[in-house]
């Protein structure tokens, strides 16, 4: 199974989505900082993933002591990411999760199969103003996202990290 370290390490070309305060980039996935403790779960690729990363992502992070304020933010954006994963990807879904002690942060990874051939089933349902937003709140929440592209499979792994205290 592809997990936390491997999306790490990878090192694979990274797109960030480009705001005026960040030009688009086109870099490597900065090497997490050593020890790290790394966890990685498959998910359904159905609308209840989005509970299931909650779910898994708050146990790991009780585990961890990661403050309530950091773990707030943090279920909200590997929601926001893996329904991004449910809603434009196919499957497979993997949720990683991985602490870096080194520099003391998190990264979030959610590895899909590959852009869709037709959008999810709720974002068919709606007009185009009620969605299009979890990125933008990804973006906003968090030190740093990108994307790894993966040269050998169809698989985009979208990140982000934040610090966990």
């Amino acid at each position: 199974m592809f997990t936390a370290r491997d999306a790490i390490t990878s090192f694979g070309e990274t797109r960030a989505r480009p705001t005026a305060a960040r030009p688009a980039r086109l870099g490597k996935i900065p090497a997490p900082g050593q020890p790290a403790e790394d966890k990685s779960w498959p998910l359904e690729h159905s609308p209840e993933a989005a509970r299931t990363a909650r779910r898994v992502t708050s146990e790991t992070l009780h585990g961890w002591n990661v403050p309530e304020g950091t773990e707030q933010t943090t279920l909200l954006v590997a929601s926001e990411l893996v329904t991004n994963a449910v809603e434009h990807a196919q499957a497979p879904i993997v949720l990683h999760l991985s602490r870096q002690h080194a520099d003391d942060q998190l990264w979030i990874g959610v590895t899909d199969g590959g852009p869709a051939d037709q959008e999810g089933a709720w974002t068919t349902s709606c007009t185009p103003d009620e969605h299009g937003r979890g990125l933008i709140l990804v973006e906003s929440l968090t030190d740093d996202y990108g994307i790894l592209t993966h040269a050998t499979t169809p698989a985009t792994t979208r990140w982000a990290r934040l610090p966990a205290a």
